[in-house]
């Protein structure tokens, strides 16, 4: 069965009783909330034997694909998506693991640097492999020209919300 079919029906139930409701701008935030929800547990489950969570490899991955792999907490937070007290949360929890170091900053001594360590690189570059083959069967046989659409049409929708 069609895991949003219920969803849907529960729009058109609101539709009947309200009219003017836009089930089309609903369809699709609903959408990508189902989505996020699959993607993240899908992620978690893969991250799991690594002792992190999806949130974590975010922020892990953040910093691996920055030069120098360091980056301040505000603009991890930017990075991620994340806000500045979760970014504290979530990067205490990694700094206890012992993946990354908070340092005091090169241009400012006020302020903190954070940065992988070579467990967190040694760590990520371990499970890269698995985070490779996961992407690949999340998206399956979608073809390169309709991520690209995907891609695209995604991008307008936060350029949107971005406006608002």
């Amino acid at each position: 069965m069609n895991s949003f079919l219920p969803t849907e029906q529960r729009l058109a139930i609101t539709r009947q009783r309200h009219p003017a409701f836009p089930r089309d701008p609903a369809v699709l935030v609903r959408l990508i909330k189902h989505i996020y929800k699959r993607v993240h547990d899908d992620a978690n489950a893969m991250l799991r034997p690594y002792g992190i969570n999806h949130p974590e490899y975010n922020l892990l991955m953040m910093l691996y694909g920055t030069e120098g792999y360091t980056m301040h907490p505000t603009e991890l937070a930017d990075a991620a998506g994340e806000k500045l007290a979760n970014i504290t949360r979530l990067t205490n929890e990694l700094c206890e693991k012992g993946l990354i170091a908070r340092n005091a900053s090169d241009e400012d001594r006020r302020k903190v640097a954070l940065s992988l360590t070579p467990d967190g690189v040694a760590m990520i570059e371990g499970f890269l492999p698995d985070v490779c083959e996961l992407l690949e069967r999340q998206v399956g046989d979608m073809q390169p020209r309709d991520m690209a659409q995907l891609e695209r049409l995604l991008k307008k929708f936060l350029t949107q919300l971005e406006r608002q």
